[in-house]
């Protein structure tokens, strides 16, 4: 067996294959671990920090699956292109036998954000991890996988705290990314601010607890910068302790708690640890949050 199966399998034993959602959740997590070498081989982080609820999960073991690579420039830049990373990444995962496709998002609006998707088909792909046949009949021969890859190209004018966190599969290296308390505010402002076309994202409430229970701070002031780069707050004063545990209360009044287990329930082995989801709950754990 060569060197890019060995890696492949050594990733592999990290996971219960015992369903076809283990399945799958497994290869799009092996596929953004692989994107973020190429990445790294490609000196992208150089200019980007990793954040999002799956730096969370690859880099802090996060307890839940996660879908999308968010990423934030180090420095303002329009000019920023991350098609220039398409060849980077996908040569990476071929050299682990994936068939991946990596295209850019065109913009149909003005916008700061730069987007892009690997795509992959999900029958070759679960054969190349050794899928049985029972399990991969029910997939459809032309279903596609897909990872979002999004690059914040206008962040807040401050300069960010970063770290590097090594990783050591499929071959060791090294990822920037913001540190923790940085990536606990740009998960407030995920929950406070975060736009999701009338649908509620419970994963950004589930990492609010997350964080919440390991007394991690968050970074009140970057929380600030997030706000006031997005629009959701403005005027000379600071934004406040006080002032973030209100807004925190009227989001959670506004919550539909069912939308918000719908949209985590896919994410987790066991779903059960939903049932305590309730506003009453939740009004709880903001009263826990603890600032830098």
């Amino acid at each position: 067996m060569d060197k890019a199966p060995e890696a492949l399998q050594r990733m592999l034993q990290r996971y219960d294959l015992a369903s076809l959602a283990d399945q799958k959740n497994a290869i799009k997590e092996i596929v953004q671990e692989i994107a973020l070498l190429g990445l790294w081989r490609a000196k992208f982080f150089e200019k980007a920090a990793f954040y999002g609820g799956t730096a969370l999960r690859i880099l802090h073991q996060l307890d839940r699956f996660s879908e999308d690579l968010d990423f934030t420039l180090l420095k303002p830049d329009q000019n920023f292109d991350l098609g220039r990373y398409e060849n980077a990444i996908e040569e990476e995962l071929q050299s682990l036998g994936f068939h991946t496709s990596v295209e850019k998002k065109r913009k149909t609006k003005q916008s700061a954000i730069d987007s892009a998707f690997i795509k992959f088909n999900t029958i070759e792909h679960l054969l190349l991890i050794g899928i049985s046949e029972g399990l991969y009949k029910d997939v459809h021969p032309e279903e596609v996988m897909k990872i979002r890859l999004e690059v914040d190209t206008d962040p807040p004018s401050d300069d960010a705290v970063t770290e590097n966190i090594l990783l050591l599969l499929p071959s060791p290296f090294s990822v920037k990314t913001l540190r923790i308390e940085d990536l606990f505010a740009g998960k407030l402002h995920a929950v406070l601010c975060r736009e999701w076309k009338g649908r509620v994202k419970g994963r950004d409430w589930y990492d609010l607890i997350w964080f919440v229970a390991r007394e991690i701070p968050a970074n009140l002031h970057y929380l600030e910068q997030r706000m006031r780069q997005s629009g959701y707050w403005e005027g000379e004063r600071p934004l406040s302790y006080q002032e973030l545990q209100e807004l925190l209360k009227q989001k959670i009044e506004n919550l539909d708690i069912s939308s918000a287990k719908e949209d985590m329930a896919y994410f987790l082995k066991d779903p059960s640890q939903l049932d305590l989801w309730s506003k009453k709950f939740f009004f709880q754990i903001a009263t826990r949050i603890r600032i830098l």
